[in-house]
């Protein structure tokens, strides 16, 4: 099998993952609130990053150093890490749960606007006008004005904006600190803040059972393993090669939210939804032929 077979499969395992701690997030909702379930995933989901951080031969090789020169900045990233988890745990107690999902997969539009203000880079018309059709399709999801618009659809949208700018935001570590590394301080500032947030609502609410233990555990090992090994993924081969594959998590949305929750809200995701992907592939070509001229201008 190729690396890139590889890395895709990996992909595909992850965002299935990410689907399924999302249907337990769903589930347990219902009872505990948004800012506890936070701050349990991010608690539960250290594991991985320890055990992704022990694994490391880059972290080890670098002397097991554990702080770091931007030690504040990864922490950092674990705020807006924070605000999407609460906003899009949120969600899912209000929005049928492909449609929660499918806003949220605006985070590449997200990630190709923030890239001009924060990190400097040029966004051609092209890019630009993926994400207008992108958020176009976001729009026609949420459908404003109609009898089944909720504010609610707003919440996976912030939820967005935030794994966008956390995303955007890793480009700006150094280069010799491993993405193990990164990944640790992020949760541990995603932990941080949820509790933070916590403390302040004072939602706090009992564990009823050791049901609803395994299923917390399980929420957290499935975000925590399933980070891990996006990381992996965009490690085995280029980014632009994996990105039209993290659109199946949409296709995995609607059949755990048809199996597990039986909804069936196509008439409200379509046409919308195929406007988020087609802006996401737009985004994806571009960057395709943006690296190609690169490397032939290298090689002239």
């Amino acid at each position: 099998m190729s690396q890139f077979a590889r890395a895709a499969l990996i992909l595909l395992a992850a965002l299935f993952l990410f689907d399924v701690m999302g249907a337990i997030v769903k589930y347990l909702v219902r009872t505990y609130p948004a800012e506890e379930l936070s701050v349990l995933r991010n608690l539960f989901g250290t594991i991985p990053s320890v055990l992704l951080l022990l694994a490391s031969k880059d972290w080890h090789a670098a002397g097991r150093p554990i702080i770091i020169r931007q030690w504040k900045l990864g922490l950092g990233r674990g705020v807006f890490i924070t605000v999407a988890q609460i906003t899009f745990y949120t969600s899912l107690g209000h929005l049928e749960f492909a449609t929660a999902t499918t806003i949220g997969f605006s985070t590449p539009l997200f990630i190709t606007a923030l890239s001009w203000p924060v990190l400097g880079e040029r966004v051609g018309k092209w890019r630009w006008i993926a994400v207008l059709i992108g958020f176009t399709g976001i729009i026609w999801v949420m459908r404003p004005g109609s009898d089944v618009f909720s504010l609610y659809a707003f919440l996976p949208l912030v939820a967005a904006m935030g794994y966008g700018t956390a995303s955007v935001l890793v480009r700006k570590f150094d280069a010799d600190v491993p993405s193990p590394t990164i990944n640790l301080y992020t949760t541990v500032g995603a932990l941080l803040g949820s509790t933070i947030i916590l403390l302040m609502s004072g939602r706090f609410l009992p564990i009823v059972s050791a049901a609803d233990w395994l299923w917390i555990l399980a929420m957290g090992l499935c975000g925590g393993v399933a980070v891990v090994a996006l990381v992996s993924a965009y490690r085995m081969t280029q980014p632009s090669n994996l990105a039209p594959f993290e659109f199946f998590g949409i296709v995995y949305s609607f059949i755990l939210g048809w199996a597990i929750f039986g909804e069936t809200p196509f008439g409200r995701l379509f046409p919308g939804v195929l406007l988020i992907v087609g802006g996401g592939l737009l985004i994806v070509w571009r960057e395709r032929l943006n690296s190609r001229k690169s490397n032939t201008a290298d090689k002239m």
